[in-house]
């Protein structure tokens, strides 16, 4: 059976545990493990499912750079943008990372087993 629920890869594993942080954000460090979890479970196994962890925090600092430096030259509300910015998204990355990172390593580790 190859439908799109049972899909592995990075593409799959990435939708879930972003489609699932957001609709389990309000639980405070479960919401990430359940969505890593889950994730990791899609990816089919550790690195695929670390990668699938990752790669949207690598994207999210690449888009957080170019907006910076986009209104960065406005003198003084652009600069604040950037910093505020830039600050918030890391800190919303990291504080959702590690729940995240553990889940998605409990899920790939156990994706083999439950075929």
């Amino acid at each position: 059976m190859n439908t799109a629920i049972t899909k592995r890869g990075i593409g799959p594993a990435m939708g879930w545990m972003l489609g699932l942080s957001i609709a389990l954000s309000w639980i405070p460090l479960f919401g990430g493990l359940i969505a890593g979890f889950v994730g990791g479970r899609k990816a089919g196994n550790v690195p695929t499912a670390l990668t699938a962890v990752f790669l949207p925090g690598i994207a999210l600092f690449l888009v957080t750079i170019v907006m910076g430096a986009l209104v960065g030259w406005i003198p003084i509300v652009g600069q604040l943008w950037g910093a505020m910015a830039g600050a918030g998204g890391w800190v919303l990355s990291f504080m959702n990372v590690l729940p995240l990172v553990l889940g998605a390593a409990i899920g790939g580790a156990t994706a083999d087993k439950y075929r």
